[in-house]
């Protein structure tokens, strides 16, 4: 099989990539270890940048986030001492959020890459990366026991932390950074009315909490948890108790319970692997980084990333330019950090952290109160929130 770009990974980077370069005229296979059902029954964030909704518009996917997602304008953070209204479209002059969850991202893909007859080649076992540094790189894979290989122009790795393509750049070159905290996200989801009608975060002496949400009747809450929890230890009652020990009493007498229908433990770690690009070969989204969840960056990252990414393939094909395929990786980083600097503030503002006890807790309320009393500090939050230029 010949293309121009194989694109490893079937989630919504990889998808994004090859509906955008498909539009213009970029011919791509997509190979995802795992079944499409499979895909789409992980459960994932929703509050997208500006930035993001945006490209998903150009690239004719964005018809039922228009029509069902919702428009945020802010946020609230509570803490032991009050609360506070982030109003995001009045701190940045306009610019607000959209929450609509990534799985509905990723059917929506699916769907448009059936209708163009994308190729999308599920349950693909046993990928491996052949002659990245040269002009000729190709990928073989196994399906339904039969190995077979795709020649073609470029990578795209967009298959995820623990995927192959970054696995392929040589250990001397690549470069891995990364912070672990000292705990986890235990999320529900229920079919629930949600709390409140914008997302509330929440800074309490027990650990954080966050209320957000999928739709009008779905909901999705977490509280901040031990790392040796186990999902089992946590009944539904024991959640919903919890969770209101954290929440503003008046967001805590108003809260609607109910049956899980999906629980889940998520460990929180910041990671940064440098350089994105190994001769043909260029990573994206969680390939090459990983956010702590708390200022919901991890997809937006990945759509920046897809962002420059297509921006530089379709220089190339179009005018032969490789200047913006060079420059990928040192473009797509100083992105990242900025906003792996973001996410890491957001998790030691409103996070418990067990060694902080004293000076560390007294300096984590001080920057909470000075947020709530500084305009300054609520625009430079609301900025990074909505999302930093592309």
């Amino acid at each position: 099989m010949r293309t121009q770009v194989a694109i490893i990974g079937g989630g919504p980077s990889g998808l994004l990539l090859s509906q955008i370069l498909h539009l213009k005229g970029i011919d791509t296979v997509v190979l995802e270890k795992h079944s499409e059902e499979y895909v789409l029954g992980r459960i994932r964030a929703g509050v997208l940048e500006q930035g993001l909704v945006d490209i998903l518009r150009a690239a004719n996917v964005g018809a039922r986030m228009d029509q069902v997602g919702q428009v945020h304008e802010g946020f609230e953070i509570s803490h032991m001492n009050g609360c506070q209204r982030i109003d995001l479209e009045k701190l940045t002059g306009g610019k607000t959020v959209m929450v609509y969850g990534q799985t509905e991202i990723t059917k929506d893909l699916y769907d448009a890459r059936r209708k163009m007859d994308g190729k999308v080649i599920t349950n693909a076992e046993d990928v491996a990366l052949h002659d990245l540094e040269t002009t000729s790189p190709s990928v073989t894979y196994k399906k339904d026991g039969v190995t077979q290989t795709i020649q073609c122009d470029y990578v795209a790795g967009c298959d995820g932390f623990h995927g192959v393509s970054r696995k392929s750049i040589p250990s001397d070159i690549l470069r891995e950074y990364e912070k672990v905290y000292p705990f986890g996200w235990l999320g529900i989801l229920s079919e629930t009315p949600p709390v409140s009608d914008e997302l509330i975060y929440c800074q309490h002496d027990r650990g954080f909490a966050l209320c957000s949400m999928r739709n009008e009747n779905l909901s999705r809450y977490y509280v901040q948890c031990s790392l040796n929890d186990k999902v089992e230890e946590w009944s539904d009652e024991r959640f919903w108790e919890e969770l209101k020990r954290r929440l503003p009493e008046s967001a805590a007498d108003r809260i609607v319970t109910g049956p899980s229908i999906e629980k889940s433990i998520a460990p929180l770690r910041s990671f940064v692997a440098e350089p994105l690009s190994y001769g043909r070969l260029f990573l994206a989204g969680d390939a090459g980084h990983i956010v702590p969840p708390t200022g919901a960056k991890g997809l937006n990252l990945a759509a920046s990333d897809i962002h420059y990414l297509s921006e530089a393939l379709i220089a190339k094909y179009d005018s032969g330019e490789e200047q913006l395929l060079e420059q990928y990786s040192e473009t797509a980083l100083k992105r990242i950090w900025k906003a792996m600097r973001f996410s890491w503030w957001m998790t030691t503002l409103l996070h418990k952290f067990p060694e902080n006890e004293g000076f560390g807790d007294r300096i984590q309320q001080t920057d909470i109160d000075y947020l709530f009393s500084s305009e300054a500090a609520q625009v430079s939050l609301a900025e990074n929130y909505v999302g930093l230029p592309y």
